[in-house]
């Protein structure tokens, strides 16, 4: 079945298709024809009439509103005003920005797209080097799965039957570290390249606080969905849909979007989740195909018997994440790999509950997708970037993104030698 997904991925068919049709085959194979016909009667429906799955297309729709409403150009300003008189000032400012962004969005992709508009053309003009600059939004378009809300934390939250909510907050210390881990990249490669970052002069105090005003709207709503999932005010999706309609009368008050933009949101948000539940549909039918064949409690009790010890299983499974995250899509990665590696990480004793390996998990999980989507040749972001900076060869991202994975790579590595920064948070609820 794993074959056969990977030769329909190399044939070019979408991989929520190349699920479904593996997965059927496999069901097939096992229980006959007529039991995997009497599972599509009834899976897509018990699948998509859950209540918690609507959280999706409202976060999505909370960034389309974002991203319509012109929240991208201001957090950019703002995050200029405050770090550009640093070293590589934009390309911190462009990585400031990018995590704020993240903050309302949701979706590296997203991210990585509508910053690059705004912080691509500041960066050529100051005379930033391409690599730099692509290297930079690419890196920074990954903050958007990262910082909270995240749609594939939500999936992930659904599928392993974890809190939201706890999932959530135990992703912003670890979206602090790469926001930090990232400037101090830039901050280093404008050390030992000057000629990549030329320097901006440093604004007045009251400039900065002026230009900082058109965010605390965007930052409130951020505040209010999370704190309020948090704290119990309300679901997740109700947070969703408040962030939503919250961002949206931002969209319309104060960044000017009428109702051309409102139905652009519309659809852009109904296709980008079409995509997602086509996978998610392709994934159900694949994991039930699996349980049939029991390769999940097989592999969990083979490993379980190798007497290995538990970090170093941990560490094999993230680095199978990492080459994956090269070449196949960040969801389909996730919902591919969850139904074999949850039942070995729960086999394995890290002398932490079941829930809080979930969570820890689900953190490392998410990182580890973060540094596939920028890692050469195949990352997402990278094409992303390129289709959008087509005069910069794809060789010059390449090299520019380098730095950014060995600063993923050494978060990863501090995220496994302390589940706290992950656990900390969650735990004081």
């Amino acid at each position: 079945m794993f074959a056969a997904i990977a030769l329909l991925l190399l044939a070019r068919v979408p991989v929520g298709v190349a699920m479904l049709l593996a997965g059927g085959a496999g069901y097939a194979a096992i229980s006959g024809l007529w039991p995997l016909l009497n599972t599509l009667k009834t899976l897509p429906f018990s699948r998509f009439s859950s209540y918690t799955l609507s959280v999706i297309p409202l976060f999505l729709l909370m960034g389309e509103f974002a991203t319509k409403g012109g929240m991208n150009a201001a957090l950019f300003r703002a995050a200029r005003a405050w770090f550009g008189h640093w070293r590589g000032g934009l390309a911190v400012a462009t990585i400031g920005g990018c995590a704020a962004f993240g903050a309302i969005c949701g979706s590296s992709l997203a991210t990585a797209a509508t910053m690059s508009q705004v912080a691509g053309p500041e960066m050529r003009r100051a005379g930033y080097s391409p690599a730099l600059a692509t290297g930079t939004l690419a890196a920074g378009g990954t903050l958007g799965i990262l910082i909270p809300p995240s749609v594939i934390l939500v999936i992930y939250a659904i599928y392993t039957e974890q809190s939201i909510g706890n999932l959530f907050i135990a992703a912003v210390i670890p979206g602090l570290l790469a926001t930090a881990g990232y400037m101090l990249v830039v901050n280093l490669y404008a050390r030992l390249a000057p000629d990549a970052a030329p320097p901006s002069p440093r604004l007045p105090l009251a400039t900065r606080f002026a230009e900082s005003r058109e965010v605390w709207p965007a930052a409130s709503v951020f505040l209010l969905v999370v704190l309020g999932i948090y704290a119990g005010w309300f679901s997740p999706t109700e947070g969703a849909a408040v962030g939503a309609a919250a961002v949206g009368l931002l969209a319309v008050l104060v960044g000017g979007m009428r109702g051309r933009q409102f139905v652009e949101s519309l659809l852009a948000t109904a296709e980008t989740t079409a995509l997602m539940f086509l996978i998610l549909l392709g994934a159900e039918l694949f994991s039930a195909a699996l349980a049939l064949s029991r390769l999940p409690a097989f592999v969990s009790s083979w490993v379980v018997s190798l007497g290995l010890a538990p970090v170093t299983v941990l560490a094999i499974i993230l680095v199978l994440y990492l080459v994956l995250g090269c070449a196949m899509e960040s969801l389909a990665m996730v919902l591919l790999t969850l139904p074999v590696f949850v039942p070995v990480m729960l086999a394995l004793d890290f002398g932490l509950s079941h829930a809080q390996v979930l969570v820890w998990f689900g953190i490392l999980v998410l990182v580890a997708v973060e540094v596939g989507m920028i890692s050469p040749p195949f990352g997402l972001n990278l094409f992303v970037i390129n289709a959008l900076s087509k005069d910069v060869p794809i060789t010059e991202t390449w090299r520019g993104v380098l730095g950014f994975c060995a600063s993923d790579v050494v978060r990863l590595v501090l995220l496994v030698a302390f589940p706290g920064l992950s656990l900390w948070l969650p735990g004081l609820s």
